[in-house]
């Protein structure tokens, strides 16, 4: 039997001791233990998102997120979310670009149930045809939803250009073409590769004891690798270093601007310094460019930024929306001014330390809650190394006026970006 000197030591996250081990079953198990509160977080990740996918089954694994909701040999369909309601609690799941997570919240004296689930989910989950095309038909109108969007059509045709066919420039949710095209066969073959125990990490978070957790998801779990083929390694994304444009059009007046730059793998150094360029250039009113934009040089209604750090690679992101009469080179060049000037010059000592403090801030508010720190540490591990995740703020702190300005000289140049225009259709008025 495993014992206590099997976990790793002790780490802190928002007043959680997060200890790891390994089961002979190839399971990851993290426990974070926080006894100030009577609730437990429990999840479960696996190491598989639409970047795993091949480009005929794009949106296979999100659409199998949507069965894991149909019924098992053993449960029917919404039992799990009547159990859940039943015991007082809450579920939900998302997958992404590198993993699939599913979690549950539960009062402390019954939180064994979520293993229970989870343990039915990944080894007899019921792919029945008639639910799989009902379901294909819940997923066909999630995905006409999104392309009912402008921004979402947008940014996507930039994605796409900007990763140069890799599988990150795809939707998660896939295509149309690709979601009516799955088949039960592949969908049972996807889900038995990458739903196996040597590919999935437990996260459990709350009032409880690590070595009572231990002894719960061993008795839970199938005992033994499944012995599948392990999931294919993505390639990493080699972004073009000579961006493109893009453009789309939309029936309505606006004027969007999607901008994406190749950025950093998750939980490099400059993944952090790149959340510094976030905060500097976006974040609240006396950040640069909603002051140089839309608050004094009202060239554009509303600007936003987003430092999107993957497993295999990332991009940063610029979204704009013109102000009536501003042209889009007008635009453009504003923009680009402010960035040379970080570039240039680097961010003021006023500039880094109110980011500091945004940043700070906004991570202890992210510990709060036992299932936002469980979803943040199953996160790192799946991406990088949850470790990151417990600096309590040191890495940020250790980033210079000078990283940020390397950061943005090196990766936010004008011929790596990616640019895209949705402007109106031919007569919209």
């Amino acid at each position: 039997m495993t014992s206590t000197q099997d976990w790793t030591e002790p780490l802190v996250r928002g007043g959680c001791r997060f200890s790891e081990t390994r089961l002979p079953n190839g399971m990851r198990v993290l426990v974070g233990e926080r006894h100030t509160d009577p609730v437990v977080a429990a999840m479960v990740f696996y190491g598989v998102g639409s970047v795993h996918e091949a480009p005929e089954v794009a949106g296979v694994s999100h659409f199998l997120e949507h069965m894991m909701f149909k019924g098992t040999e053993r449960r029917g369909k919404g039992e799990v979310d009547r159990a859940t309601a039943l015991l007082g609690g809450r579920n939900n799941a998302f997958t992404g670009k590198d993993h699939t997570g599913y979690w549950f919240e539960f009062a402390s004296d019954r939180w064994e149930e979520a293993l229970a689930i989870e343990a039915d989910r990944m080894t007899s989950l019921a792919i029945d045809a008639e639910e799989l095309e009902a379901e294909r038909e819940v997923v066909l109108e999630e995905l006409a939803m999104g392309l009912d969007d402008p921004w979402t059509v947008l940014s996507q045709e930039v994605e796409s250009a900007a990763c140069g066919g890799h599988a990150y420039g795809r939707p998660i949710i896939g295509t149309q073409e690709s979601v009516a095209g799955i088949t039960r066969e592949a969908m049972e073959a996807h889900y038995r590769r990458a739903y196996a125990p040597e590919n999935a990490t437990v996260v459990v978070c709350g009032d409880v004891e690590r070595d009572e957790v231990l002894s719960r998801v061993r008795a839970a779990f199938p005992a033994a690798p499944r012995g599948v083929a392990p999931l294919p390694e993505p390639a990493p994304l080699v972004n073009p270093e000579h961006g493109a444009r893009v453009r789309t059009t939309w029936p309505d007046e606006g004027r969007r601007l999607c901008i994406a730059w190749p950025g950093s793998r998750c939980g490099e150094k400059d993944d952090t310094a790149l959340d510094f360029v976030q905060t500097v250039l976006t974040s609240g009113r006396n950040s640069v460019l909603q002051r140089a934009l839309v608050l004094d040089g009202e060239l554009a209604t509303s600007v936003s930024t987003a430092n999107d750090a993957r497993a295999h690679g990332g991009l940063f992101w610029l979204f704009a929306e013109a102000a009536d009469g501003v042209g889009e080179e007008q635009l453009e060049s504003a923009i680009a001014r402010e960035i040379a000037r970080l570039a240039t010059d680097g961010p003021t000592e006023k500039e880094m330390q109110r980011a500091l403090g945004i940043l700070v801030a906004g991570d202890a508010f992210e510990a709060e809650g036992v299932s936002e720190v469980a979803e943040q540490i199953g996160s790192f591990a799946l991406d990088a190394d949850w470790r990151l995740a417990l600096d309590d703020g040191a890495t940020h702190r250790s980033v210079t006026a000078d990283d940020v300005r390397d950061a943005v000289r090196r990766l936010l140049t004008t011929e790596r970006a990616t640019v895209g225009w949705c402007v109106p259709e031919a007569g919209t008025k």
